[in-house]
C-alpha cells in the first residue's frame, strides 16, 4: 500500500468516526489487530455492538466504495468479531456488522454513507 492510499484510508476512517459520533454511536476501539487481521471502528449504537469497516474512495471508476466488501471480507470480519469479543471479554446481546462508504471528491466535502446491518 503506497503512503498516499494509507492517508487516504486514514482521512476515510477519521470522517467515518465523526459520522458516527454525529449519529450518536459511541466509538470503543479504532484499528484493532491481531494476528487475523484488523477491524476499523467498533461501536455501541445504544445496546447494539456495530462492527464497522470503513472504504473510502477517490473515484467510483472501480465500483462504490461499499462494492468492495466482498464475502471473503465479510466472513474475515465476523472471525475478527469474535476474536475481539473473547479477548475483550465484552459480552452484546446483538453484534452488527456495518460497511462505512466514504467518497472523497476531488473539491468539496467526503460522502459518508453508513450501510448498517449491510452483512
Amino acid at each position: 500500500m503506497t503512503k498516499r492510499n494509507r492517508a487516504v484510508g486514514g482521512y476515510g476512517e477519521r470522517c467515518a468516526v465523526r459520522h458516527l459520533i454525529e449519529a450518536g454511536l459511541r466509538p470503543v476501539a479504532q484499528n484493532w489487530r491481531c494476528a487475523s487481521g484488523e477491524i476499523d471502528i467498533i461501536a455501541w449504537d445504544g445496546p447494539v455492538l456495530a462492527i464497522c469497516e470503513v472504504k473510502t474512495r477517490r473515484n467510483q471508476d472501480f465500483g462504490t466504495p461499499a462494492e468492495a466488501v466482498v464475502p471473503r471480507k465479510a466472513h474475515r470480519l465476523r472471525r475478527l468479531a469474535a476474536a475481539w469479543l473473547a479477548t475483550t471479554g465484552t459480552t452484546a446481546d446483538e453484534v452488527r456488522f456495518d460497511v462505512i462508504s466514504v467518497l472523497l471528491p476531488s473539491t468539496g466535502r467526503a460522502h459518508v454513507e453508513h450501510l448498517k446491518g449491510a452483512f
